[in-house]
Parts: C-alpha cells; structure tokens; sequence
C-alpha cells in the first residue's frame, strides 16, 4: 500500500482494490512502521464444563446435537443450542464415512419398485398427470416400465401383473418405498407395518414379500438400483420422443426396454437378457391369473342409473331407490342387488357419458301409466256413492260414451241464435 501511495496511486483507489475502507488504506499508508495486534484472549464458554461428555457421547453413538443438547440441559447446561450444534458438526463430519458399500442380491431374490411423476398430459380433452410404473430385477438389472394416468392400488397391482408377464415371473421379494399402495401405516419394524389389503391379498396369492425401505437419504440409497432407473428413463427415453397416446407410449415403452435389456449394463458389464436367464423367476404359469376384483357401494338413483368413475350406468328399472353392490374387474362391472346380478356393463375410459341399456327400461311406461290409472280409479270411487261409472284399464278398449238430448233443446239454441 505504500509502495502504491508512492507511485501516485490515491487512497481512494487503494482502498477498492484491497478492500477496505479508505479511513484503514490512509491509516497503513501513513503508517511507519508494521501493524500491531495484540493477542485476543479467549472467553471462556458455557460449553467448555461439558465438552469430553459430548465427546464421549459420539464414541459410543451417532446421537445428534438436540438430543446431546437435552442430555446436558440435565446436567446444568444453560446456554444455546446453537454452540452445541457448531461443536457437534464438525466431530460427525470427521466420523462420517464416505464410503458406500454397493449392495448385491442373488439370482431371483429381489425386485425393485417405484412410480415416476411425469408431468400433465392431456387425454380426450381432460387434463391429467402421467405416471410411470418401473420394475427393475436387481440381479440382472432387467428393466420393465408402463405409463397410467393414476396411481390406484388396482392400477399398481395391474403394472405388476403387466411386468410379471414380461420377464416371465416374479422374485421372491420385491422392495419399495413407503407408498400407500403398500403400506397404510409404516411401523419401525416392517412386519409390524399395516398393509393395504388389496395388495396384501396380491402378495400373499403369489407368495411375494414385500421390504419397505428405511425413510428420508437412508432409505433411498437402498434402493439406489431403481432411483438410477427412473433418471435413465427420463434421459434415455421420455425426453424428446413423440406419442400419440397411452397405448402408444407404453408400445414404445416396451420396445425401449427390449433394446436396454439387450445391451451391457454398466455396472454388471453383461447383457440383462442373458443374466435373466439365471434369475430362475417363479413361473408366471404355476398358478391361474390374479383377478383384480373392486368392490363398491352405489345406490341407485331415481331415474335408474349408478355412477361410477365419472360416467352413468343404466340399472332395470325395477330396482330404483335401491342399494346396488359393484363387482369391477378390469373393465366388467357386475351389478349385484339382494344378492342377485342384475346386470352387466363394460366401464368406459371417457368421462361425463350415459351408459344406456334400453332392455333396462322395458315395461316402464306401461306400468307408470297402470298405476296412474288405478290411483284416478280409487280417487273417483272415493267422491261418490253407490255405483260408479266403470272404466277400462286399457284405453284401446274404451268406448266413447255420447250424451244423448232431446231435438227441441236444438231447436231453441238455433231460434236464439236468430234471434240475436
């Protein structure tokens, strides 16, 4: 600084180019001799009497700063929480091991499993988000994904069937995060978990057990083979390409993941084709196709139709006003009342339409007009006494009953009106 007072440089200049303000440029360059500091003299802290307990603490477990903190609250800390937290850092920094040790199954032992947000997508005029299914065999790294519009448990369970039938079998046990299509309330223990009974019903029929993995960082890393999956979709596949609609997603989809499986996987540096063959999967052909059956609770209306997602379903008329118990299996509805199934429909993708089958309002009319009929009949019985004129129920046999009057009453209307 002096060295550029003498070359002419001003203070002002001086103090920009190291940063400082122009009062300490003026006072150094003015300056004879070398600044002096003195030595800064440490105050002592509130932590200091509890510094080798936390210490020890942190030999025996990774505890974090707010439980170390309530512990030596305890013991007479009372200072901030903050002076814990700052100690306790930069020890679990120096403790943490950055190492990871990369986890292997055997052949037909695991599966990996989880859904994909890929943004809206518009289908038949509606707005919706699209999802994408992936399954991904942890051996051989055999790569399976479909796209839906929802996230339902049936649908689940449905992508599963769809991904057994494309590798040709299952794993023993297949491992997910804490979604709902799983696990309804997840307990430390997994096996203490609550389950959602439908896919607890899907597991059980095809002898699966299901791993939940650990929440938060921890969790995902154990799943670290599908996480890498869904940014390799994205990338490799999703971004760029051109479809027309779901069906013609998931067929390129599926001739996505045939070219995958058929080129050498970075980690195992072989073909997960040829690895699949040594995953010895339970045969998708030991035991009968999973049916996935919904059932729901409709009453139906007064003008004979249920709702079910977003559409209308016409019911027979006769059971108007009446509680009907929905049997849905993919896309057959079966309609049951009292125990009886009194029809059958197909659910359609589209929504806000009316299913109408006419057979269902056969004989309506006729009975409505019958009981019509019958109640004028009663209403005309009740205001007179002795007996009533007699009226047919079928109007087509009626006949027309003419008054019948004496000439001279229209000889006088035709003389009056002359008269007028």
């Amino acid at each position: 600084m002096r060295e550029q007072e003498r070359q002419g440089v001003s203070i002002r200049q001086v103090a920009r180019e190291r940063g400082v303000s122009w009062r300490t440029a003026k006072k150094y360059m003015e300056s004879t001799s070398p600044p002096h500091y003195k030595e800064r003299v440490l105050k002592p802290s509130k932590l200091d009497p509890f510094m080798e307990y936390i210490k020890g603490r942190l030999e025996l477990f990774p505890l974090n700063a707010r439980k170390l903190y309530e512990e030596i609250q305890a013991k007479g800390y009372d200072g901030r929480y903050t002076l814990v937290k700052e100690f306790v850092r930069p020890i679990k920094r120096d403790k943490a091991i950055a190492a990871e040790l990369r986890f292997e199954t055997k052949p037909g032992e695991q599966a990996q499993v989880d859904w994909f947000h890929f943004g809206p997508i518009e289908v038949d005029g509606q707005r919706k988000t699209l999802w994408c299914f992936s399954m991904i065999l942890s051996f051989s790294r055999a790569r399976f994904i479909t796209y839906t519009t929802d996230v339902t448990t049936p649908t689940f369970i449905q992508a599963h069937l769809d991904a057994f039938g494309f590798f040709d079998g299952w794993t023993d046990t297949i491992l997910y995060d804490n979604t709902k299509n799983v696990v309804i309330k997840r307990a430390l223990k997994s096996s203490d978990s609550k389950f959602n009974p439908l896919y607890e019903d899907f597991a059980r029929y095809h002898g699966i057990t299901p791993r939940l993995c650990k929440p938060g960082i921890d969790g995902a890393k154990t799943k670290g083979k599908i996480e890498r999956t869904g940014q390799y979709i994205r990338g490799n596949f999703f971004m760029g390409l051109d479809f027309s609609s779901i069906g013609d997603l998931n067929g390129k989809a599926i001739g996505w993941c045939n070219k995958v499986n058929s080129q050498v996987h970075s980690t195992t540096n072989a073909i997960p084709l040829d690895r699949l063959k040594e995953e010895h999967l339970k045969p998708i052909d030991s035991r009968s196709p999973y049916q996935i059956i919904i059932t729901e609770i409709r009453k139906v209306s007064r003008d004979c139709y249920i709702s079910v997602r977003g559409n209308k379903y016409s019911i027979p008329w006769k059971h108007a006003g009446r509680e009907a118990k929905l049997f849905i299996n993919g896309t057959r509805m079966d309609v049951q009342i009292g125990g009886e199934t009194v029809c059958t429909h197909e659910i359609v993708t589209t929504a806000h339409r009316y299913i109408r089958v006419k057979e269902h309002f056969a004989g309506l009319y006729k009975e409505k007009w019958h009981r019509h009929h019958d109640a004028h009949i009663r209403r005309i019985e009740g205001r007179f006494s002795g007996s009533p004129p007699v009226l047919l129920k079928d109007p087509s046999q009626a006949e027309i009953q003419v008054q019948k009057r004496d000439l001279a009453v229209y000889d006088a209307l035709v003389n009056r009106r002359n008269k007028a």
